[in-house]
């Protein structure tokens, strides 16, 4: 009853925002309509544009596009991020060399570094693969770093106590301390994975969604604009989806409710 009283109010409040967009368009209540309508367009123009697109195969070669940008820059951006991460956080002195350029890589703009690899890269996928490497690796190597930093001196002494050397310590008390950190941030890697593939998409580029939308934009097509960012927030949610059904199932060392009854 609680997901599915959840799943209403998150209804309630799309049809409350989609009827404020169609009063707001197809009203003189600011101002003159045809003025409103070429700045955002009309709730039922860009639903119609979405269903013409969702029924055509273009739209579905665009999206794979996307799609693969953003599983090559999170798979590789998580795997240097893992790796990264558990080697900085064991090496003290390698961590303090390199933490200012750490800092200062990860600070740097990554809209900044989009036409830096499209001229490494090219306008293919490769350049939408490492800006979306850039944003997916520093998330994941944060909390890998800060997971493994984490463990407690109290547990690190007791394993050493029982005669665990390093492989064990890793397999054992390093590795799950740092998977909880890893997963938290599960979704927001994937979901800038994907911010990174459109950006890239968007700046320079002959295919994908957000060539899609910046195609729209380019001849004023506010209607074409807000389908590809419906089609693009369809995908997000989709990609979400997955991603927690997959968490669920790789989170087996979750403690769950215990069943004991008492008599």
């Amino acid at each position: 009853m609680k997901r599915l009283k959840l799943l209403f109010l998150q209804i309630v409040v799309m049809v409350v925002a989609l009827l404020i967009w169609h009063v707001v368009s197809t009203t003189s209540l600011f101002g003159d309509v045809k003025t409103t309508q070429f700045f955002f367009s009309t709730p039922m123009a860009v639903l119609e544009r979405t269903f013409k697109q969702l029924t055509s195969s273009e739209i579905y070669w665009h999206l794979g596009i996307t799609l693969t940008e953003t599983v090559l820059a999170f798979v590789i951006g998580s795997l240097a991020g893992i790796l990264f991460g558990f080697a900085f956080a064991r090496h003290e002195l390698l961590s303090a060399v390199f933490d200012p350029y750490i800092k200062a890589a990860n600070a740097l703009p990554r809209v900044v570094l989009a036409p830096i690899f499209a001229l490494w890269f090219g306008l293919g996928i490769w350049s939408k693969v490492a800006l979306g490497f850039t944003l997916v690796f520093f998330i994941v190597f944060f909390n890998v770093y800060q997971g493994v930093r984490e463990v407690s001196p109290t547990i690190l002494a007791n394993a050493r106590m029982l005669g665990m050397n390093e492989r064990q310590l890793f397999r054992h008390v390093y590795w799950p301390s740092a998977l909880t950190w890893m997963f938290s941030s599960l979704h927001t890697s994937v979901g800038f994975a994907l911010v990174g593939a459109v950006v890239g998409e968007y700046l320079g580029s002959s295919a994908g969604l957000g060539y899609k939308i910046h195609e729209a934009e380019s001849v004023f097509d506010v209607t074409g604009v807000f389908s590809g960012m419906l089609i693009l927030a369809i995908f997000v949610i989709a990609i979400d989806t997955l991603v927690t059904l997959v968490e669920r199932r790789l989170l087996v060392w979750r403690p769950g409710q215990s069943t004991t009854t008492v008599a």
